[in-house]
């Protein structure tokens, strides 16, 4: 079992990070439209938000570790047959990707906690409120948050279709890279 990122591929460490993130935004994002259709006097009403919101602090912790990851276990080097085209934009949709994901992230925390109370993740541990009484902080971070939202699910999306693209029309190794798998270098 490979834990480490080598120059190569990645390890099952960075490959479980990546796959754990992805379905978790996923089902992150499907409870949050669902919730919002919801009516005063559905059973989830209460609790669905109290899901999404200790899902959402979840995703934080597991963010967090995984751009310590990044500094510990470096990603493989891009491979020799990318273009610059192709080393850029992906660096850019990483980046950004990230960017957005903690935005959304922290836009959750503050609508969650606009009224000075703590999240209470899992009934695990409370999360104290920091930042309260701004006016309307929940509603703009409530816009924010839903814009950037649609914009991670966009761009992972875009991101997976770039992942497909490098299997099916370019036959390189970028797909397998992703998985973990140990494969010849194109």
């Amino acid at each position: 079992m490979l834990l480490k990122n080598t120059s190569t591929r990645f390890g099952h460490i960075s490959v479980l990070i990546h796959w754990l993130v992805a379905l978790a935004v996923y089902g992150i994002f499907a409870l949050g439209l669902w919730m919002v259709t919801l009516s005063y006097y559905d059973t989830w009403y209460h609790r669905a938000p109290e899901l999404h919101k200790s899902i959402g602090i979840f995703i934080f912790m597991v963010m967090v570790i995984r751009v310590i990851w990044r500094f510990i276990s470096p990603p493989p080097k891009p491979l020799a047959s990318y273009s610059l085209f192709t080393r850029i934009s992906s660096k850019l949709a990483h980046f950004t990707l990230y960017v957005v994901l903690f935005g959304i992230l922290a836009s959750g925390y503050l609508i969650s906690t606009a009224d000075g109370e703590s999240i209470s993740v899992f009934g695990w541990f409370e999360l104290p409120a920091t930042l309260t009484g701004q006016g309307i902080q929940a509603d703009t971070a409530g816009v924010i948050h839903l814009y950037l939202a649609w914009i991670v699910v966009v761009l992972s999306l875009l991101h997976g279709l770039a992942a497909l693209k490098h299997h099916f029309i370019d036959r390189d190794t970028t797909l397998k890279r992703m998985f973990g798998f140990n494969s010849d270098i194109k």
